[in-house]
């Protein structure tokens, strides 16, 4: 089923046309990536867990198929030294002038509010210098709700923002937690979700 007349996009013109871009989305569904892959006028690479990846069988290959189709690059998750390598393998996509995505709050929310970001995004823009799209969904967690496989007859909004740009030095924890404030804001007011002040769990 194509999922393009299922998707209205705002603000398309906000995404720059050249050099690196990072998109900083909300995060309700599993179909997220895909809905801002088909909304945004330019490629996009996202972060999926490595096990996605490595599935056998055909299910396992029509997985690896799905998500290497998305733009996704495989990266190991749960430990310290994953996640430094997840954010290495980020700022290598946008050294070369590519778009990459994130999720913030690190995990879909279940109860539809806004979550603590995460900084990573924070660390991104602060080390590669790319401008931070703000990104809002609404309506994917109708689209293909939480434990369905099949996607359904709902419309979906992708939103894009204003770009930001920030400087400030990467190492300093206070600079990262201040940007990636500025960048929850962006999306909340995107995006219209009641904010919870705590990370996902």
């Amino acid at each position: 089923m194509s999922l393009n007349p299922l998707i209205r996009t705002e603000g398309r013109e906000h995404v720059p046309t050249l050099g690196p871009v990072i998109l900083a989305s909300n995060h309700l569904s599993f179909i997220d990536s895909v809905v801002i892959r088909l909304a945004a006028p330019r490629r996009v690479t996202f972060l999926a867990k490595a096990e996605y990846f490595a599935g056998r069988g055909p299910k396992g290959m029509l997985t690896r198929w799905f998500f290497t189709a998305v733009g996704s690059v495989p990266v190991a998750r749960g430990q310290h030294r994953a996640a430094t390598a997840a954010l290495d393998t980020a700022l290598e996509v946008l050294a070369g002038g590519n778009v990459f995505a994130i999720y913030p709050e690190g995990t879909r929310s279940l109860d539809g509010r806004l979550y603590r970001g995460r900084t990573g995004v924070a660390w991104l823009a602060l080390t590669s210098g790319a401008p931070v799209v703000p990104v809002a969904l609404h309506g994917t967690e109708r689209l293909q709700p939480v434990g369905k496989r099949i996607p359904r007859l709902h419309r979906a909004t992708v939103r894009f923002g204003q770009p930001l740009r920030f400087t400030g030095d990467p190492a300093v924890a206070r600079t990262r937690r201040a940007v990636t404030n500025d960048v929850m804001a962006a999306i909340a007011e995107l995006s219209g979700q009641e904010r919870a002040d705590r990370f996902a769990a």
